[in-house]
C-alpha cells in the first residue's frame, strides 16, 4: 500500500541531500508527537506493516497506468490511531479487489494519513484535531503542486491516465478542503484532477460547497462530488454543538443534513441519504459506514461502499430528480 503523510518522523527530520534522503530507507511513525509537520513523506507500507520512505518521484511513478487502473485516496477521520487508518485502508483495498475481481477495472487505495490525538479524550482529540486537519492543509497542498509538476514533466506519451478518486470520512473533509483552500491561495486555480470527490459523514458546514464558501473549490476540482449523510449520526450530533464556541451560533453539519440547499450547490453535487443503515453498519455512533454491513471486517460490502463502486465503475451517480436519493436496500445497487 502506498501512503502519503506529514506524521513526525521518528528521530526527526533531516536535511535533504542525495545521502539523507536515500530511497526505500526504513520510516517510523512518531510514536508521540501529533503535530502536523512542514515535512511531508511518500511511503509504502508492506503487509508485515514496515514503513519504508521511497521518495515523490518514484512515488508517483508507481501511480502510473491505464484509464481502467483508477485510484482511490483515502483522507481518514478524527480520533484515529495510524494503524486503525492502516486497518480500515485495507479493508478498503479488500472490498475493491472483491468488487471487481471479475472486471477490467482496478482500483488502488492510497491512504492519506494525518496526525490524530486518540488519547486526550473526545471533546478535547475533536477541537486538537480540528487544527491537526487546518494544518495538514499546507503539506498536502504542497503534494498536488508536487504531482502537477511530475504529471507535467511526462509529456503527451508518458502520460499519467489513471483516474484518481477520493474518498474523505468525517475530518478528513476538513483536510480536503484546506488542502485545496491552500493551493488556490497561493496558485489562484486548481485544475480538475478528480473523477469523483466521495465525502462521507463530512464534518464541515452544511453551506461549504456553496459559491463564496471555501469548500465551494471541492466542486471545482471533481467531476461529481458525492455527500453521504445521516440525521441519526451521532458524531455529527455532538460536532454541530462542539463547534458553537467558534462560530457563536448551530452551525448543522453536511455529513448530518447533506447541502442545506441544493439549488445553491453546482449540478455536479449529490446528496445521498444514508439513514436506514448507517447505524446498522457502526453501532451506536452510526458514523463509519462506507466499508461493510453490519460494522464488521466479516460483513458483506455495505450499501455506501456499492454505491460509491457503481459511480467509480460508470461514472455517473445514480440519484433521483433534484440530486438527491435514499439509499436502501430498493434503490441501492
Amino acid at each position: 500500500m502506498l501512503v502519503i503523510t506529514n506524521y513526525a518522523r521518528k528521530g526527526g527530520p533531516d536535511k535533504w541531500s542525495p545521502t539523507t534522503r536515500r530511497p526505500e530507507r526504513v520510516f517510523e511513525l512518531h510514536p508521540k508527537d501529533r503535530d502536523p509537520g512542514n515535512s511531508v513523506y511518500f511511503l509504502r507500507r508492506e503487509n508485515s506493516g514496515a514503513l519504508h520512505e521511497i521518495g515523490s518521484d518514484a512515488f508517483f511513478s508507481r501511480t502510473r497506468g491505464t484509464i481502467d487502473q483508477e485510484i482511490l485516496l483515502y483522507i481518514h477521520g478524527f480520533n484515529t490511531t495510524a494503524e486503525s487508518a492502516f486497518q480500515r485502508a485495507t479493508a478498503l483495498q479488500d472490498l475493491l479487489d472483491e468488487r471487481f475481481s471479475d472486471s477490467q477495472k482496478t482500483v488502488e487505495v492510497i491512504l492519506i494519513l494525518w496526525p490524530c490525538d486518540e488519547d486526550l479524550g473526545i471533546v478535547n482529540d475533536y477541537w486538537d484535531d480540528q487544527d491537526a486537519a487546518d494544518n495538514s492543509g499546507f503539506g498536502f497542498a504542497r503534494v498536488l503542486g508536487k504531482f502537477l509538476e511530475w504529471r507535467e514533466k511526462r509529456g503527451a506519451d508518458d502520460a499519467c491516465y489513471r483516474p484518481i478518486n477520493v474518498l474523505s470520512h468525517s475530518m478528513g473533509n476538513r483536510v480536503l478542503r484546506f488542502t485545496l483552500d491552500r493551493w488556490t491561495t497561493y496558485k489562484g486555480g486548481m485544475p480538475a484532477i478528480f473523477k469523483n470527490v466521495f465525502m462521507f459523514a463530512p464534518d464541515i458546514d452544511n453551506q461549504s460547497l456553496e459559491p463564496g464558501w471555501s469548500g465551494h473549490r471541492i466542486t471545482k476540482v471533481a467531476r461529481n462530488v458525492v455527500v453521504y449523510h445521516a440525521n441519526d449520526d451521532l458524531a455529527m450530533s455532538a460536532s454541530k454543538v462542539a463547534n458553537i464556541p467558534s462560530s457563536k451560533t448551530i452551525s448543522r453539519r453536511l455529513g448530518h443534513t447533506g447541502p442545506e440547499d441544493m439549488r445553491r450547490v453546482p449540478k455536479n453535487v449529490f446528496s445521498i441519504d444514508c439513514d436506514d443503515f448507517n447505524n446498522q453498519y457502526d453501532r451506536p455512533k452510526g458514523h463509519s459506514y462506507f466499508l461493510r454491513d453490519e460494522g464488521t471486517m466479516a460483513g458483506q460490502p455495505g450499501l455506501g461502499f456499492k454505491h460509491m463502486a457503481e459511480v467509480i465503475e460508470t461514472g455517473r451517480v445514480t440519484a433521483e430528480a433534484g440530486r438527491t436519493l435514499i439509499l436502501n436496500q430498493q434503490t441501492g445497487p
